[in-house]
C-alpha cells in the first residue's frame, strides 16, 4: 500500500505539463482539496521547461517548476497521472515502479509489449489504467453490459466515435471500452468479431459482429455512440463530452482512491464502485 494512505492530502505529479489535457490536469489537482501538485514533467527540449507549471496552466504561480526528467521528482510524489504517449508512459511506468509511485494512465494505444509492461508494474504498485476517466463513460459500459446480455447477437452492433481533428489514434481508446464491453457481456473476443470501417465489404453483413467507425473534425472533444439494431427496433447508447475538465477531475479522483489500494490494475469503474 501506498505511503500516503494516512497523509491528508495527496502529492500528485503530471505528465505533458504543458499540453491540453496537462494543463486541464494541473488545474483539476489544484481545484481538489484532496491533493496538491508537487511536480510537473514536460519532454526534453521544451520550452516551458522551468516555468511555473501554475503560469502555464493560466491559474496562478503554484511555486511547482516545469522539469523534463521524471527521475528528478519522482520521490517528491505519491501518485503520477499520465496521459502521454505510448512510448513515454512506458518508461515512466517503469520509473514509477521502481519507486513505488502509484499511477493514473490515461494513455491509449499501447502495443501488446507495453501491455506487458502494464502488467509487470501493477505487481509492483497500484495502477488505474482507463481509456476514459468521466463517470458518464465509465456508466455507459455498464448500460451497454446489461443492453448487450439483454439482445445477445439477435442485433447487430455499431460503435460510431467522433473527436478533434488532432486526436492521433482512431478509433479511440473509449470506443475500444465500448465495443469490449459489449463483447465480453456477449461471451465474444472483440478481436474475432470487430469490423472497422467496412471499406471494400462485399456480401451481406456477418452476424455477431462489432463495427467501429471513427469520425475527425474540428474540436469535437469526444462523442460516442453504440447501437443495438434489432428486428423492429433500434435502441442507442450515446455519451457527449462538452468539457475536458470532465477527464481531468475523474482522474484526480482516481489519484487520491489508488493509493489507499493494494498493488494491482484498476480501472475508473473499479473507481466508482460500479464493480462492487
Amino acid at each position: 500500500m501506498n505511503q500516503s494512505v494516512n497523509k491528508k492530502v495527496v502529492h500528485v505529479g503530471v505528465i505533458g505539463a504543458g499540453g491540453r489535457m496537462g494543463r486541464m490536469l494541473i488545474e483539476a489537482v489544484n481545484d481538489n482539496p484532496k491533493t496538491t501538485l508537487n511536480a510537473a514533467i514536460e519532454r526534453q527540449g521544451s520550452s516551458l521547461v522551468g516555468a511555473d507549471a501554475g503560469e502555464v496552466a493560466a491559474i496562478g504561480r503554484l511555486d511547482v517548476q516545469i522539469v523534463d526528467d521524471l527521475k528528478s521528482v519522482v520521490q517528491d510524489i505519491d501518485v503520477l497521472i499520465d496521459f502521454s504517449l505510448p512510448d513515454a508512459t512506458e518508461q515512466n511506468m517503469q520509473i514509477c515502479a521502481e519507486h513505488n509511485v502509484a499511477m493514473v494512465i490515461g494513455t491509449t494505444g499501447f502495443n501488446e509489449q507495453q501491455e506487458q509492461v502494464l502488467a509487470k508494474a501493477s505487481e509492483e504498485v497500484a495502477i488505474v489504467y482507463a481509456g476514459n476517466y468521466s463517470t458518464g463513460v465509465n456508466l455507459s459500459l455498464k448500460l451497454l453490459g446489461m443492453a448487450a446480455k439483454a439482445f445477445g447477437t439477435a442485433a447487430d452492433v455499431e460503435v460510431i466515435e467522433a473527436h478533434h481533428k488532432h486526436k492521433i489514434d482512431a478509433p479511440s481508446g473509449t470506443a475500444y471500452m465500448m465495443a469490449e464491453a459489449v463483447a465480453e457481456a456477449r461471451g465474444q473476443n472483440l478481436k474475432d468479431v470487430a469490423v472497422y470501417g467496412r471499406e471494400g465489404q462485399t456480401g451481406e453483413r456477418e452476424a455477431g459482429t462489432i463495427g467501429i467507425h471513427a469520425i475527425r473534425g474540428g474540436e469535437i472533444i469526444g462523442d460516442h455512440t453504440v447501437m443495438f439494431i434489432a428486428d423492429g427496433e433500434v435502441v442507442e447508447i450515446t455519451h457527449r463530452a462538452r468539457a475536458r475538465m470532465t477527464f481531468a477531475a475523474g482522474a484526480v479522483r482516481a489519484a487520491t482512491w489508488v493509493i489507499e489500494q493494494q498493488t494491482g490494475q484498476y480501472n475508473m469503474q473499479d473507481v466508482l464502485g460500479l464493480n462492487d
